[in-house]
């Protein structure tokens, strides 16, 4: 991982293993990539965020609220699309090479619209080429999915010593780049746009509500750095790739 400073944070800021996690596990699961996007709009109760309940049924995270995302699939590497913007695919390779950067900035896309039904896309001619699979909707309305909307926030990777664990990559976008009504689904059986100070008395996964710090903070203007959270020699790190 490549970063320019890192630094401990206090213990149980993040996902730090739970006592009773590691039983059964003699090594440590390798993480699969995923990416999480984040929505967000100013409402008549200030910065509003899109955010969904998991289905109780889910093995990760059962009814907890989180931003809609999923691993990254095959797929999502070839997908033709609008190209991040310069300095999110700078990041991005920090940790992943150019055809993964541009599959997690689709999977992002793809798995919001799977999730709550809203669209990011622009049209382009190579829609066509979506027929038939998960972004069969974006074929039939003529649209790419929009890389060039999104920017890279942060990255999470899941501790050691849990059986399910990812490589997340946390992306934000303006509301007004999505189209459609965002609905609920099999995967976030309630989906709501919520202020940012309610979120947080929400049930969370702990990275999540570490992440709308974050957020709170690039959305201020304080710091627009992309902090990493991981472990590392049975240590949680925060390294920044940007």
């Amino acid at each position: 991982m490549t970063s320019e400073k890192s630094s401990s944070p206090a213990p149980g800021t993040f996902n730090d293993p739970r006592p009773g996690e590691r039983a059964g596990l003699a090594r440590a699961v390798r993480p699969r990539d995923a990416a999480t996007l984040i929505l967000w709009r100013d409402g008549p109760r200030g910065i509003e965020l899109l955010m969904g309940r998991r289905h109780e049924g889910h093995r990760f995270m059962p009814g907890q609220w989180v931003f809609p995302g999923g691993r990254l699939d095959r797929t999502d590497l070839y997908t033709p699309a609008a190209p991040l913007r310069d300095a999110v695919a700078a990041a991005l390779c920090r940790a992943a090479p150019p055809r993964r950067a541009h599959g997690l900035g689709v999977a992002a896309i793809r798995e919001t619209f799977e999730e709550t039904g809203l669209m990011i896309g622009i049209e382009d001619n190579r829609a066509k080429r979506l027929a038939g699979g998960p972004l069969a909707a974006f074929a039939e309305a003529g649209l790419v999915p929009a890389l060039d909307t999104l920017d890279l926030v942060a990255r999470a990777i899941t501790p050691p010593y849990r059986p399910m664990r990812f490589n997340a990559r946390f992306f934000l976008a303006p509301a007004g780049a999505a189209r459609g009504e965002a609905r609920p689904s099999p995967e976030l059986t309630e989906v709501d746009w919520v202020p940012l100070p309610e979120a947080r008395q929400l049930d969370l996964p702990r990275i999540t509500g570490v992440v709308l710090g974050v957020i709170e903070q690039r959305l201020s203007g304080a710091d627009r750095r992309i902090p990493a959270f991981s472990h590392r020699h049975g240590r949680q790190v925060v390294d920044y790739e940007g």
